[in-house]
């Protein structure tokens, strides 16, 4: 990429809650206090139940049925980008890909995020860049969260940034370094039991409200290992299936019940996190911070400010980031912290896939 210091981008996330692929058009630009950027047109994708039902049997397909389905992602990503930019008139100079999560077993040294960027690449005409976990998990990181340097450079007014996601993750700074690592599973599960209930979500948290708190269940689930962890430290879909839901299923509990106690656990984890004495402001993004009735619990537990800013930033602000992680990996300037994943050094992320 020539030197610039303004890029526009296409930034795309499809997280484990498995509720669409996110696409933001993000611009970015270099000033001298920083960097300024700013969403200017963002859409979610929703997959079909087809498409959700073959994600969440990845990781149980043979080898050459799994490299299928990366390639198949690769080209609906890259239609759905295509179709994006073709309705709102517009043009980007690359496109910055998360892909969709299936193996992270960082212990093993493995990470794999399905989307084939040469699918995407060929579909679109633009130079792609992805896979920005694997060079972490190589020098012996966690390999996540790889959002923090993003928190750090564009969101920089705000002491704790939290996104509620498929698993919440936190990032701040302490003793001049930034810190992150993953708090507990949030969407991967309250999506699980909401499905039960045959809707996709528990919209606003009305299913949660409406349940009771099992005690038992919630000292067992805060007692969980991960949670007396230090950083860097992070989560998986193994260790939900693994650790979460066998534990919960031994209860044989109302689904409302589950759910409300679930949300005390995530308030639980969170409030542990979270210095409450000195009242920094809590910045919340991601699909959880429209569960209405979670947020409400961590305002009436965590005694900070919680800001919950405008949704397309609440929607869209890892799309965001991974659009400026592909602005550092083609400015060849760091994009991943040691400090965060437990890497053996900083370093740059990410492949990159060029059309022509």
């Amino acid at each position: 990429m020539q030197e610039t210091n303004a890029y526009k981008v296409v930034g795309l996330m499809s997280g484990t809650s498995l509720d669409g692929l996110d696409i933001a058009l993000c611009y970015f630009e270099r000033k001298s206090h920083g960097w300024d950027y700013r969403i200017e047109f963002a859409e979610t994708v929703d997959y079909s139940d087809t498409l959700v039902s073959r994600l969440n049997e990845a990781q149980y397909l043979s080898a050459s049925d799994f490299v299928k389905l990366h390639i198949r992602l690769g080209e609906f990503h890259g239609k759905a980008v295509k179709d994006f930019l073709y309705k709102n008139n517009q043009t980007a100079d690359f496109i910055a890909s998360h892909g969709q999560t299936i193996y992270h077993q960082p212990e093993e040294k493995i990470t794999f995020q399905i989307s084939s960027g040469a699918s995407i690449a060929a579909e679109t005409g633009l130079p792609v860049v992805c896979d920005f976990r694997s060079v972490d998990v190589a020098l012996k990181g966690q390999g996540a969260p790889l959002v923090p340097i993003g928190d750090k450079l564009l969101f920089h007014e705000y002491f704790y940034c939290l996104n509620l996601g498929g698993f919440a993750n936190i990032s701040f700074d302490e003793d001049g370094k930034r810190l992150a690592f993953d708090i507990c599973p949030v969407n991967y599960v309250l999506n699980f039991y909401s499905r039960r209930l045959d809707v996709s979500y528990d919209d606003g948290g009305n299913i949660a409200s409406k349940g009771f708190v099992q005690e038992k269940l919630l000292k067992e689930l805060d007692r969980l290992e991960y949670f007396s962890q230090k950083s860097p430290k992070s989560l998986g879909r193994e260790w939900v299936e693994k650790e979460v839901f066998p534990l919960i299923e031994r209860y044989n509990l109302r689904n409302e019940d589950i759910l409300r106690t679930y949300i005390e656990h995530i308030v639980n984890q969170v409030s542990k996190v979270v210095d409450h004495q000195n009242n920094h402001k809590l910045f919340i993004t991601g699909g959880g911070a429209h569960n209405t009735f979670l947020i409400l619990r961590m305002k009436e537990v965590i005694g900070n400010k919680i800001i919950v800013p405008v949704k397309h930033i609440v929607d869209f602000k890892e799309a965001l980031i991974f659009a400026f992680l592909g602005v550092l990996r083609l400015s060849r300037e760091v994009n991943c912290l040691k400090s965060v994943t437990g890497s053996l050094s900083d370093h740059i992320g990410g492949a990159v896939y060029r059309p022509f």
